[in-house]
């Protein structure tokens, strides 16, 4: 094919991701958002890579694991313990901008801020007495990490509700960045600052760096996002129904605290059975191949307020196409990310240090998993979105089950092998399921493969 030809071909193809890209309608503003999303967890996943390899060159494979399983308790643990309200704020916002609802989305946004300070408070200050009772069944290594830690936990939580918020609004850019570029940026620079002022290259001092990060990103982001919000809903009073929001907040964060846990459940358990060096081994590898999952993030960013939106509108004709095209945002992008990781994965891991390579295999069988789930696209967005919570809560409280056992039963056998084989298989029982549960209960078919089409019109599929 000559130069002229292919022009020809790829021009077209061009001014129609041009067109949509500026177009007004909907499915633009997600594709939109998930480009935007898509490129800033590039970036993202460019400073985050550097700055594991960085710490794990300063630190070394022990401290550096204790510093990752420490800071990934903590990260989880904010995440969750906002009890389903930075989802639920994606949930109920878009539906209450189609009916001009402002106080009732001042009322949740405030309502969503304060639960979520106040419950992660509670939780910092229950791990504080249980440091205090339990330090001498606790390895003196892991102590002040998790002290301060803790001291972030309020922050971590907070951040999750304005990622939401922004989210809600298609704020792309003030959503991501902040969570994905400036804190890890920040945590990198903090620490190598601290280095270099003759702190010692220990887990202590990287979680150090990463505390003062937060706080510096979050009240950062609190400012902004309130700006904005006060631009686009004027000063009025507050209409809050904490009993409607709740109802739908608590099953989303047992939809979203399993699924979470689900991610994290290999290198938890390898925290409790294997030494730091092992689990910095084994989180290099996964981080590394987790790059992929920036793709599925990505999309489900996108994909969460046109869902609600279409929900809202029962346009479900629409939903049907719509939830298609995610699979395919899904699958394509992380086939070919996936693929381009794992060729270059080993190189990869030697950047850690030559220690790191024998993560290798563990990432071609976690990338395995991933694929399985990219078949299937965001189908718990879809669930929950369509007032199906409670029925997605149940589903992943079996998979995680299944995680965690399979991993408790491998992981003796297998080692870090037993954590990916484990991790693997709980994905593809994941998909399936969802695959299955989409299908039954909304009567779409959400396949990768499968054309867009509607098995039957459900009754309604909005929220109860």
């Amino acid at each position: 094919m000559g130069i002229r030809e292919a022009a020809d071909k790829v021009l077209p193809v061009g001014r129609r991701f041009a067109e949509a890209l500026r177009a007004g309608d909907e499915t633009a503003r997600a594709q939109r958002m998930a480009l935007i999303a898509f490129a800033i967890r590039i970036a993202s996943a460019g400073i985050a890579f550097i700055s594991q390899i960085v710490q794990a060159r300063l630190m070394g494979e022990f401290e550096y694991g204790i510093f990752v399983f420490i800071w990934m308790m903590m990260i989880m643990v904010g995440n969750l313990s906002c009890l389903g309200f930075h989802s639920a704020v994606i949930r109920f916002l878009p539906e209450y901008r189609v009916m001009d609802a402002h106080g009732e989305i001042r009322g949740l946004a405030f309502t969503a801020r304060v639960f979520a300070i106040s419950s992660a408070t509670l939780l910092a200050t229950l791990g504080f007495a249980a440091l205090h009772l339990l330090g001498d069944r606790i390895e003196p290594f892991y102590l002040a990490p998790a002290v301060l830690g803790l001291t972030a936990l309020p922050m971590i939580a907070l951040g999750d509700v304005l990622d939401g918020t922004a989210r809600a609004n298609s704020w792309a850019i003030s959503a991501f960045s902040q969570t994905y570029i400036i804190r890890p940026t920040l945590i990198l620079a903090f620490m190598v600052f601290a280095v270099l002022l003759g702190q010692p290259k220990t887990a202590t001092t990287a979680m150090q760096a990463a505390l003062a990060a937060t706080y510096v990103t979050t009240l950062g982001q609190f400012i902004g996002v309130t700006w904005r919000m006060r631009r686009r809903y004027p000063r009025g009073p507050l209409k809050i129904d904490f009993p409607a929001w709740f109802r739908v907040a608590l099953p989303i964060f047992l939809i979203e605290g399993f699924g979470f846990m689900l991610t994290n459940a290999d290198v938890v358990i390898v925290g409790f059975y294997m030494p730091p060096d092992q689990v910095g081994i084994y989180f290099a590898a996964a981080k590394t191949i987790a790059l992929v999952q920036f793709v599925f993030f990505s999309v489900k960013a996108a994909a969460g307020p046109r869902f609600s939106t279409l929900i809202a509108t029962q346009d479900t004709p629409a939903l049907a196409v719509f939830a298609a095209r995610t699979t395919r945002w899904t699958f394509w992008p992380s086939l070919a990310v996936g693929c381009g990781v794992l060729a270059v994965g080993e190189f990869l891991l030697s950047l850690f240090g030559p220690a790191f390579t024998a993560g290798y295999p563990l990432m071609a069988i976690l990338f395995t998993g991933t694929m399985m789930k990219a078949m299937v696209g965001p189908g718990e967005v879809l669930l929950t979105m369509a007032g199906k919570q409670k029925l997605c809560a149940a589903l992943y409280a079996g998979i995680l089950t299944a995680n965690v056992i399979l991993n408790i039963l491998c992981i003796p056998l297998f080692g870090l092998a037993g954590a990916a084989i484990a991790s693997a298989i709980a994905t593809g029982i994941e998909a399936l399921l969802l695959h299955i549960t989409v299908h039954r209960t909304l009567g779409i078919s959400l396949f990768a493969f499968a054309r867009p089409q509607l098995v039957h019109v459900p009754a309604k599929a909005s929220s109860p």
